[in-house]
């Protein structure tokens, strides 16, 4: 009898392991497949479902491949799936449906770079097309744009007088007065005394053009170049004959030539009125364009205009002053070698020199023509070599002195500039060229630089911006 209680407290224990055993084995069975739904529609349960276990949504695995997962030989292989026929085969659920992997995001599967480059695509194309918009109006109104920078250019030229005026106790209206009347009579009497000089000249002229171009046809001849009497002949023949057959379009160029002297006298006037108001109301014009802008951007702006019509002024006085010396010692040349029209060919190159690059060649070459059909070849090779020498001293001397760094502007900038601008506007768009780049490039920094000091302004005392500008104020 004293077996008996070892025995029933043995058996207990082992029915005790039992029911941990089995439900360990459904905490397992729940945790990897949840069960399905149950529930009927009136709540109640379905019969046949949540009573048996055997209709969970996965299927068991075998013991062999429990005990290799728990052995740690290796990872559990799923046993096979049992046929239709076999009584461990467990059928679905009704309402079962295999789980369908996501499809990633269509943005994420774009790399990084495609998405950056369309980024910066899409800003691109509509900054162009607001350029190519702004670029029509332009075209459009193209006389307009033109006189008003014309009269913007002159105001730059003639306010430092006006400015001179009123500190000496002139009011502002009388000042403006003078200054606008005095600066435009100056303008016009140039230009009436080149003409009077040509007009003057001209019959003197067409004798010594008619006697050069002799001297120049017997230098051909003598020439090493081995030029022939008869090939002469046949260019003079040739050119007269293009010049009969296209009479019909010499005469349209004459009709289009009177549109256009109708269209430069509109724009005198236009450049005329538009200076007597900048220099009259400037600062109250510009005041009401700050009103324009948006107020946050409305203290950058109006930090850089100032600093803008300090370069276009800077750039009108040196260009002037360039122009001036040019003109004089060229001028002095053609006076000293005997050419015909030396004051008239001065004035012309004081004129082109507010076209860069180009107005400098144009005019240098005119006077070399006029040199050698009015005189010889020694005279042309001359005036060539003082014109030269003269732009030399200009371009290395008198533009960095002059000018100096508050409107220095890279040679390409130069360039890409006055070919743009020739392109849109022709030789008014070539002379406003290089000053907008200057102002660009002079406000582009300012703002530039007006942006970085204001979040250094806005960054916190031992922030990283703050760190970086006291190390480079003690470096």
């Amino acid at each position: 009898m004293s077996r008996l209680p070892r025995w029933v407290g043995g058996a207990g224990a082992g029915l005790t392991r039992l029911a941990r055993r089995l439900e360990e084995r459904t905490a397992e069975v729940e945790g990897a497949a949840p069960a399905a739904d149950t529930t009927g529609a009136d709540g109640a349960p379905e019969p046949g479902r949540a009573a048996d276990p055997a209709h969970a949504s996965l299927p068991i695995r075998s013991g062999a491949a429990d005990d290799s997962a728990r052995s740690g030989a290796g990872p559990a292989v799923p046993a096979p799936a049992p046929a239709a026929g076999d009584p461990e085969h467990v059928p679905p659920p009704p309402g079962y449906a295999p789980a369908v992997p996501a499809r990633p995001d269509p943005v994420a599967v774009v790399p990084w770079g495609v998405r950056v480059a369309a980024e910066v695509a899409w800003r691109l194309l509509i900054l162009a097309g607001t350029l190519w918009v702004l670029m029509r109006v332009i075209s459009s109104v193209r006389l307009v744009v033109l006189s008003f920078v014309a009269g913007l250019l002159i105001t730059a030229l003639l306010q430092p007088t006006v400015a001179w005026l009123k500190r000496r106790g002139v009011p502002r209206g009388l000042a403006t007065a003078m200054t606008f009347i005095s600066g435009f009579v100056v303008m016009g009497l140039v230009g009436w005394f080149v003409v009077w000089q040509v007009t003057d000249n001209l019959d003197d002229l067409s004798g010594q053009v008619q006697q050069g171009i002799k001297d120049l046809k017997h230098w051909l001849l003598t020439s090493p170049f081995h030029v022939t009497e008869n090939q002469i002949n046949n260019i003079a023949d040739n050119l007269s004959t293009a010049i009969g057959a296209n009479t019909k379009d010499i005469t349209t160029a004459g009709i289009e030539g009177v549109q256009v002297i109708l269209e430069v006298l509109t724009g005198i006037l236009l450049a005329m009125f538009s200076t007597l108001f900048l220099l009259y109301d400037g600062p109250r014009i510009w005041e009401w364009l700050l009103k324009l802008f948006p107020a946050a951007a409305r203290e950058g702006v109006a930090g850089a205009g100032p600093r803008a019509w300090a370069t276009l002024t800077a750039y009108v006085r040196g260009t002037v002053i360039v122009a001036l010396i040019d003109a004089i010692f060229i001028g002095i040349g053609l006076f000293f070698l005997k050419v015909p029209l030396a004051v008239p060919l001065a004035v012309f190159i004081f004129l082109f020199a507010f076209i860069p690059l180009v107005g400098a060649v144009v005019s240098g070459a005119l006077a070399v023509v006029v040199a050698l059909v009015t005189k010889d070849v020694f005279t042309a090779l001359m005036v060539l070599t003082v014109v030269l020498a003269v732009q030399q001293i200009e371009g290395h001397v008198l533009q960095p002195f002059i000018l100096g760094r508050a409107v220095r502007v890279h040679p390409l900038a130069v360039v890409l500039s006055v070919a743009a601008g020739s392109l849109v506007a022709g030789i008014g768009g070539a002379v406003v060229a290089v000053p907008l780049a200057a102002v660009t490039n002079t406000v582009v920094g300012y703002l530039r630089a007006y942006a970085k000091d204001k979040a250094l302004a806005a960054a916190p005392p031992d922030g990283p911006a703050a760190q970086a500008s006291s190390e480079a104020s003690r470096s």
